[in-house]
This record gives C-alpha cells, structure tokens and sequence, in this order.
C-alpha cells in the first residue's frame, strides 16, 4: 500500500476552506457588540424598575436573553472555522489494491420487531452487504435487543435472499441496493424471477408477523429455536443467542463467489442488571465481533438506515489509508432522509445538526459521532492514540461459532462488564441516553479527530417520524441525555475546553445545552402576552426608539444568517421556515419536559428510560403527512403546553391590537404584537388541529378543552386585578 502523499500517488482526498470564515467573523464581532448593549438596556431597565413586580418581570426577561446570547455565543465555534472535503474514490487503486483492503465489520442493532419490524432491518443489512468491497472482507452483525425469534426468522430468510441479490446488484451494477427500495421504483425489474423471491420472502415474515410465531418448519428444523421453547424468553430476560447465519469461509452465492458474514446476536438479558440501551449493544458487538472477525474498521447504522451507495466503504478509505490521519477515529456521514414531504413540517431533516454544524466541526477537531453512518477505527475504541492498549480478540478470521465455544457466549453475557472499563474508558461510552454524543466527545477529548464526508449521493437514507407526538419523544430523549452530561464531570464547557479547545468545547456546550432553549422560548411565549393582556409595563422599547433597532437588528441577524446557512447547503425558504418554527415547537415541549424530567432525577425520581420511536407506518397518517398536515391524534402531555401558548398568544394579539388602535399607543407595544403575533403565525397547525379539523389527525378534545380553559382563567385572573386597579 502507498502513502497517499507519496508523488507517484494520486490525490484521494482534499481540504478546502470555507469561504464565509471572515464574513462569519465579521458578523459575530458585530453582533456581540448588539447583544453587550441589549444586557445593559436590561440593566438599566432593572436599576430604574418602577415596582417589585415590574423589577422581577424585566429580570425574567433579562434570564431569557442571557440564555438566547450564551446559546448564540457558543454556536460561534461552529462558524469559526468551516471547511469542505472532497474525495477521489477512482484515484485509490493507485494507493491500495483490493486484496490490501481492511475487514470491514457492520453493526446494526434493533430492539423491538414490532416498533422495528424485521423486514426493514432485513434490508438495511442486504444493502450493506451488497457493497462494492470484496465481499469475504464484510461481517455484518444484527444486534437484537428485543431478543426476538421473528427477527432471527427474518435474517434466516435474508441469508437465503442473499444468495441471489448480491450477484444481481454487483452484476448490473444496482446503485440502489436495498431491495424495498430497487423493487419499489423499478416497475421492469430485469429480473421477474428475483421480484418474486423477494416478495415471497417479505410474506413470510410478515405473515409470522402476524401470528407472532415463525413457520413451523424452522421450530422443526432449526435448533436454535429450541431456545425460544425451552427457556422461556423475554425482552428483558434470556441467555445471550449467537447465530452465524452465512459464513464466507462456505458460503457462496448463485454465481460461486463468496459471501460477506451475516451474524445473528441477542446479548444475554437478566432484570438484575442495567443493559445501558444502545451503547450495551454495541459494546456487545465490539467484543463478540472482535473475537470473530476482528475487523480493523467498523460501521454502525440504524436498523431503518440503508446504504444508497455501494462506494460509501471505498470513499471512507480515501480518507483512512492515509498514514497522516492515523489519529482520525471515525469518519462521519450524514444522517439523510428519504420520504421527507415538500415542507419537513417536523423539521426532521436536522439540517444544521446534520449537515452545517458538521462542517463547522470539521474544520476544528471534527464532527460529533451521530450514531449512524460512522466508519469507525476498531482500536479508537480501546484507548487514546498515544496508548499502547490493544483491544480484545484473538485476531481469528472465523465465525464458526462451534470452534469459538462458549467464549464469544461470555462475551455477550450482561456479566461481563462488572468492574471493567468497559462503558467508562473502553468501547461506546455510558453516562448518557444519548451514547453517539457522549462517545464522540469522549473520543475528542482522548486525544481523537473525526472526518466529516458528505458526498453528493446521500451514502444512507433513513425513514423520519411522521407525528408529531413521535418527533418530539425524540427531541425529549435526546434532552435528557445532553444534560446528563451538563451535570457530569464531563461538562463540556469546563472538562471539554480542557481537554480539546475553546472552540471545540463551545460545539460540544451548544448541543449539550439545547434543552435550556426552553427557558427563553417559554418567557417570550408567555411574559409579553400576559404584560399585553394586564396592560402591564412595556417590555420592549417604542418602535420610534433607537432601541428598537437594535432589537430588529438582533432578530433579523439571527434569523437572516441562519436561513443563509440553510439555502447555502441546497435547503429551500419553506423547509428552513419549518425548521424554526419547530425549533419553537420544541422549546415550549420536549426541552421543556427535558428539563423537568431531568430535574426529578437530579432530587431522586425516576429518569426518563429508552423509548423506541415506531418504524411502522399508518397509512392515513402517511397519507396527512405528504399533504404536510400536522398529525396530533394521540393526547401527548407535550400538546397541552403547545395548545395552552397557542391560545393565549391568539387572544393576546387580538386584545392587545384592539386596544392599541382604540388608545392609539401601537407604537409603545408595537414590538409585543409582533412577538405575539409570530407565535401565531407560527402556530397555524396549531389553531387549524384544534378548531378546523375534523380528521382522526385533530387535536384531541382532552387536550382542547383543558388548554382553552387554562387561556380562560388566566384572562380572568387578569382582568379582575386590572378592574382592582
């Protein structure tokens, strides 16, 4: 193998700057001088406050735009020093062949057949199976945590498919190698006969689905299904099962030609033991895949992420043959969404966590490991690049689980971990739900870089959650996680500066310090439109003031350079306007509820555990989401904040400009209409779910009534002190 840099080598990889770095900096220098004279208009404001409830109004106002600033301030790390990568995948061959290539070893994990059904996960393991990478150099491991016998079925029946898809891609060079997805747009397959197995197939499992049994002939056959029988499985408590499935070494498709391996794995399960979620399950694979095929380089995804393009491995080597990035512990794709409707109305694409941010990260120590779409360096987890560790396994080629024993069992026991490093200086860290955050950092502050690719083609494409009930659960879950390590000896801003660098710690802090949005986004949703309402002091300066401007200033420079990003990485207006209005959905909701849920666990309750978001699709919900119609259906606790702001803000702005046009004072409260009204005018699905719909989509009458009742007494309460007065 040749060192890239050697002068006989093409190039197959290079770095360029991002052009805006000076305009950034320009712009930050500017706006930091606007937020320096918006805090002391605050101060002012405080010193000469009127009353003590007047004084404590504007010192909650002034919380809220500290908060605003300090986010705004560490956001700055991602601007600081963007940069772009390109990758030459046809100039490799001159640096490596392909027998040099490293193994290469997948690891997808699912946990629930029914909120994951199995025929999705099937397809995310054929498409990376059917990668343009010598196929004996592929493992691929399914982590099953629900330690189900429909999904062990269903790659039973993938291995047999396997056989003949991976021939039919490779020779007619498929680029779309996920089969649900090949089979759906090609109406003339070049091979009926394939269509056919692979539908059949896909009514197996389907069926077993349904009767939540597989087929009897495997109960006959098959004793690995003995287990299911004989030891009375559970979700939360069986024996770990290890199932090779094909093995390369044997097995060979319908052409004669190798197969990559295809490994079955459900660690053991007792309720005594804390499984530590995702990050038990990957770790589990690190140490039984290190005992079987120990491969040097190791891909993660997500059960419902499949491969969109078979060069993905050979574009992540472009970057890990070379010598000079021996320090690099993984190389980062982005998350990309197929099915997405024309509007993302949950902003569900992540633009700025998936794509700009990346960029800005990039140009320091690197980008944040996201959980799926990561080609990792085995031995980055296993110490820092200076250490002298080397990782567990014994270097075998072979997944003949019978030479192995009971060795890759114990592996994969919950037992094995107690007291070893395992979770705290080794492998996927614990310490936090959200496990691909907690270990990229951890990773950085190791001593550790990342690479950020992101090609043309999406390399995965993933499904999206299409309620809101669903997208905000989410947001809720990752909440609680960054701030389980805002409160740890981990926190970024202290433990994170230090060991990596300012502006590296400042991207951590930013995302570790999303759910405190809540605290900005709740005030500015609540405070101005009952001060509007009770005819209370102004919050905001006379349109006619100087300081007006600088509050324009402040909006329109936040918003105009935020929506310049968007557009500059091929977004759309409509797309970025819901990216911020669901940026406001998510204050007033699940950061909120993060906060809160994160605040019982600090004093002793019960934290928040792992709740899976559903894979399975409803048709009329389907149906209301391409239509770019919000979904409520199910009465979430996070629509009665969401119904309870709507509705004051609504009958804030239509009160307050009535009596501004009857008192002719429009220009003392101009500012707070406007803040009322831009949560009205982003409310909009909001009104339509709780008045105009009738759908089984509509806001739930048990969430309705309750917000609306809420508006009414607070309105009441208001309006008897201000008759008091």
């Amino acid at each position: 193998m040749r060192n890239p840099t050697d002068s006989k080598a093409l190039p197959v990889h290079k770095l360029e700057l991002d052009p805006r770095i000076i305009p950034n900096r320009i712009h930050a220098i500017v706006y930091s001088c606007a937020i320096l004279a918006l805090l002391y208009r605050h101060l002012v404001r405080l010193w000469d406050a009127p009353t003590v409830p007047s004084f404590f109004i504007f010192l909650t106002m002034l919380v809220a735009d500290m908060v605003l600033a300090f986010m705004w301030a560490m956001n700055q790390g991602f601007r600081w020093r963007p940069v772009r990568r390109q990758e030459f995948p046809e100039n490799l061959p001159s640096v490596i062949s392909d027998s040099e290539f490293p193994k290469l070893d997948v690891f997808i994990c699912t946990a629930d057949p029914y909120k994951e059904p199995p025929i999705n996960v099937v397809n995310t393991a054929l498409s990376v199976m059917a990668f343009d990478y010598p196929a004996e150099k592929i493992s691929v491991y399914v982590s099953d945590d629900g330690g189900s016998e429909l999904t062990l079925f269903a790659f039973m029946e993938a291995a047999k498919f396997a056989r003949h898809w991976l021939p039919f891609c490779k020779k007619n060079k498929i680029l779309d190698r996920c089969p649900e997805v090949y089979f759906g747009s090609n109406a003339l397959c070049p091979s009926a006969e394939l269509k056919a197995m692979y539908e059949m197939m896909k009514t197996r499992v389907e069926r077993a689905m349904e009767s939540g049994q597989v087929e009897d002939v495997y109960k006959a056959e098959e004793e690995v299904f003995k287990l299911w029988r004989t030891r009375g499985f559970t979700r939360q408590d069986h024996p770990a099962v290890i199932q090779p499935l094909l093995q390369s070494e044997w097995d060979l498709d319908v052409g004669g030609h190798k197969l990559p391996n295809l490994i079955y794995l459900s660690r053991e399960k007792r309720k005594t033991h804390h499984h530590h979620f995702k990050a038990g399950a990957l770790n589990a694979l690190l140490r039984v895949s290190g005992k079987m095929s120990n491969a040097p380089l190791i891909l993660t995804l997500d059960c419902d992420m499949y491969s969109n393009d078979p060069g993905t491995a050979i574009r992540a080597l472009c970057y890990l043959v070379d010598e000079e990035m021996r320090d690099v512990a993984y190389i980062q794709f982005p998350q990309r969404y197929r099915g997405l409707n024309k509007q993302d109305i949950y902003a569900s694409e992540h633009k700025r966590l998936f794509q700009i941010n990346p960029l800005g990260m990039d140009g320091l120590q690197g980008p944040n490991y996201v959980g799926t779409g990561c080609f990792f360096r085995r031995r980055a987890l296993y110490g820092s690049p200076s250490s002298s560790v080397q990782h567990n396994g014994n270097g075998s080629t072979t997944t003949d689980i019978g030479s192995l024993g009971e060795d890759a069992h114990l592996l994969a026991s919950c037992s094995y971990e107690d007291n070893t490093s395992w979770g705290h200086q080794v492998g996927f860290r614990y310490g936090s739900l959200v496990e691909d955050y907690f270990t990229g950092y951890r990773l950085k502050c190791e001593g550790w870089r990342s690479l950020f690719c992101n090609p043309e083609r999406a390399s995965f494409l993933g499904e999206v959650p299409i309620n809101l009930a669903d997208a905000l659960s989410q947001n809720e879950r990752w909440g609680v996680g960054l701030l389980e390590v805002v409160f740890s000896k981990y926190n970024p801003l202290v433990f994170g500066v230090m060991k990596t660098s300012l502006p590296m710690g400042m991207c951590y802090g930013h995302y570790a310090c999303w759910p405190f949005y809540a605290l900005p986004v709740t005030i500015y949703g609540l405070l101005p439109q009952l001060s509007l309402l009770a005819q209370g002091p102004p919050l905001f300066p006379k349109a006619s003031s100087p300081f007006f401007y600088l509050y324009a200033y402040l909006f329109l420079g936040a918003y105009g350079q935020d929506l310049l990003d968007f557009l500059n990485e091929r977004g759309t207006v409509q797309r970025w306007w819901s990216d911020q209005r669901m940026w406001m959905i998510r204050g007033t909701s699940s950061y909120l509820f993060a906060l809160v849920h994160h605040s019982f666990k600090l004093i002793g309750f019960s934290g928040l555990g792992f709740n899976l978001t559903t894979k399975v699709i409803d048709e009329d919900e389907n149906k209301r989401y391409e239509q770019g119609v919000f979904e409520f259906g199910a009465a979430s606790p996070f629509f009665l904040s969401l119904g309870t702001i709507a509705m004051l803000n609504i009958v804030s702005f239509s009160v307050g400009l009535v009596r501004a046009l009857l008192l002719k004072n429009v220009d003392e409260v101009f500012a707070q209409l406007f803040v009322s009204g831009f949560v009205v005018v982003n409310s909009w699905p909001i009104y339509e779910a709780m008045i105009l719909r009738s759908d089984k989509g509509r806001m739930p009458t048990q969430i309705t009534i309750p917000s609306t009742l809420m508006v009414y007494v607070l309105c009441c309460i208001l309006a008897a002190a201000a008759f008091r007065t």
